[in-house]
């Protein structure tokens, strides 16, 4: 492609971790664009509950565990750059809550379980005393707890992050993309791209691709060539909950070793207040239909929130696919992963807390790679590739709805 513009490095997958990496590799000097064939953050970004988690989920046996020690330092690093101390600068993304809340119910494993989940941690679990409960806990059976773990707002996290880098971010026609890469003889060659998007078709270069597209990683690989996608896929069912005067609440309900419910609170565009439930709850949801998840949900938050009246919400479900790197077994992954073939880094996140480490993984290998060439087949400097005029009519993709908003979503009224 004699007329293709060079980049340092191109982007496949507006999620967290592509937003994220965006800034990083742009921030260090690299001309990098990133490219979307539908919705920023469709997928798992905007159906994720927000939590930036620190590992006490993965405590509750009591020991310190691979994963814990894995995101234990996350919660740090995301406050810094939601308090604008530190890049991304994330001070505009709106924040649900500055902490989440722990509470068990009443079985004796659920008490171990809570005296158990605090070793190694970095963000640690306070217990909180009757009069510093929420009101929405104020008469669960079990002790209380707070955690300091924040909640952000998916789509205000997305829209902080697009924004600033509105200008590096295309949407494309995923069935018009073509890529070709270089031969394992020619792996310093560049890869060879073609996009195109409504009437307008243009070519570009890269030295290096990285795939950030979640579970679109595996038919991106396909289509590079990449010969194995360490991928594996595992569904959630999620139920969401609707009414003007639900309390608020975001966290966790612990009982024995595991997350029983998990409940985050947003607000929808006519002000209502809407609960994300999750947890074990969304595991066990995967094999019933919604109608029978409801009840099954219904019943869950009658147990462990015993004082609310649920009368008179609105109820939905949705479904949501986890895509992370591949494990023997097919359990959760402990850990980000970033692997290369030639000039292909392809990633995943496994949680959304952990894009920051992600990040700093893809960085190190951007650095080895493109630094350890010659200078003079360094690309031409970012503003020289971004500011192409082939750019300026491109079309843009905007930030997908959270699922209580998507207007095909289904609504059910309660028992």
């Amino acid at each position: 492609m004699p007329d293709s513009i060079p980049l340092d490095c191109l982007i496949f997958g507006g999620g967290a971790a592509g937003l994220w990496l965006l800034d990083d590799l742009t921030r260090a000097g690299y001309s990098t664009l990133l490219l979307e064939a539908h919705e920023l953050g469709s997928g798992q970004t905007i159906a994720s509950q927000g939590i930036i988690h620190g590992g006490l989920k993965y405590t509750l046996s009591g020991l310190l565990t691979p994963s814990a020690r894995a995101i234990s330092a996350m919660p740090l690093i995301w406050r810094r750059c939601l308090a604008g101390e530190a890049k991304p600068n994330l001070s505009n993304t709106r924040l649900r809550a500055e902490y989440c809340h722990l509470w068990r119910t009443a079985s004796i494993k659920s008490r171990l379980a809570m005296i158990g989940a605090r070793a190694g941690l970095k963000v640690k679990p306070v217990n909180l005393d009757l009069h510093e409960r929420p009101p929405a806990l104020a008469d669960v059976p079990g002790a209380v707890a707070r955690l300091d773990e924040q909640v952000i707002e998916p789509a205000s996290f997305l829209h902080d992050l697009s924004h600033q880098h509105a200008s590096r971010i295309l949407k494309i026609d995923a069935a018009r993309l073509r890529l070709s890469t270089p031969s394992s003889s020619a792996e310093h060659a560049p890869a060879e791209i073609q996009i195109a998007a409504d009437n307008r078709t243009t070519s570009l270069s890269a030295r290096l691709i990285i795939f950030t597209a979640g579970a679109g990683n595996a038919h991106l690989c396909q289509l590079a060539g990449v010969p194995h996608s360490p991928m594996q896929q595992r569904p959630l069912h999620m139920v969401l909950v609707r009414r003007e005067d639900l309390p608020i609440l975001n966290g966790h309900c612990v009982d024995g070793s595991a997350t029983r419910l998990t409940i985050t609170t947003a607000r929808d565009f006519d002000d209502r207040v809407v609960w994300q439930v999750g947890g074990q709850l969304a595991e066990a949801g995967v094999s019933m239909p919604p109608l029978q998840l409801i009840e099954f949900a219904q019943s869950e938050l009658d147990a462990v929130l015993p004082a609310i009246d649920l009368a008179g919400a609105d109820w939905a479900t949705y479904r949501v696919d986890r895509a992370e790197p591949a494990t023997r077994g097919g359990t959760r992954p402990d850990d980000a992963y970033a692997g290369r073939e030639g000039i292909i880094v392809t990633a995943w996140p496994t949680k959304m807390a952990l894009v920051p480490e992600l990040t700093r993984r893809i960085t190190m290998i951007v650095h080895e790679i493109l630094q350890g060439r010659n200078a003079s087949e360094a690309a031409p400097s970012s503003m020289d590739a971004v500011s192409s005029p082939v750019f300026d009519a491109w079309p843009r993709p905007v930030v997908a709805l959270p699922p209580w908003e998507n207007p095909k979503q289904q609504w059910f009224p309660g028992r």
